[in-house]
């Protein structure tokens, strides 16, 4: 009976949170797997950056490229733009690329104005000088030469027109719609 007595005492008394300890802590030594550690971030050595940017008139920003002649209200996803609409565009790496535009020339100015002429301009040459003889939407793509831009430094993409439509009513003269000017 002592000997049980003695057994009990151990198991019941001050002994048995240190065994329990020490029974886990055992029970903890497991060899942990060896997995190797992940990329820690990606790579970009292979991967292509954009040599310039399009900006889309409704893009989140986009006034913060405006240079000039560009309405900082914004009409769905569209803006107005005036004599000599221009935008900033970081150039990325050196390659050709082209200079794209995507404007409107509303029936509603048109009837007035009548045909009118564009200059597209980068860094204020002259790309191209096009004649509209209609209304509605346009698109204008050209390849710009590659010593007219420099890696590391904004471009000035730009047009110019001719005749600006003015408002009877207050006054206020506009040029074209514009949705969508950059370089690609």
């Amino acid at each position: 009976m002592e000997r049980k007595g003695r057994f009990l005492r151990y198991i019941s008394g001050e002994v048995k949170i240190p065994a329990i300890l020490f029974l886990a802590t055992l029970c903890a030594c497991q060899r942990v797997p060896e997995y190797p550690v992940p990329a820690q971030r990606p790579v970009f050595d292979a991967s292509k950056i954009a040599t310039a940017r399009v900006i889309n008139m409704d893009d989140p920003g986009a006034t913060s490229r405006f240079v000039r002649d560009i309405s900082p209200e914004l009409s769905s996803s569209w803006r107005w733009g005036f004599k000599k609409p221009a935008v900033k565009i970081r150039v990325r790496v050196e390659r050709q690329v082209k200079y794209i535009i995507d404007f409107t020339l509303p029936e509603i100015t048109f009837k007035d104005t009548g045909p009118v002429t564009i200059a597209f301009t980068v860094n204020d040459r002259v790309l191209d000088t096009v004649r509209y003889a209609q209304a509605g939407y346009q698109h204008f793509e050209k390849p710009v030469p590659v010593e007219w831009i420099h890696v590391g430094q904004d471009a000035i993409v730009g047009a110019e027109i001719d005749k600006l439509w003015v408002s009877k009513d207050d006054g206020k003269a506009f040029g074209f719609i514009i949705s969508r000017i950059g370089l690609n």
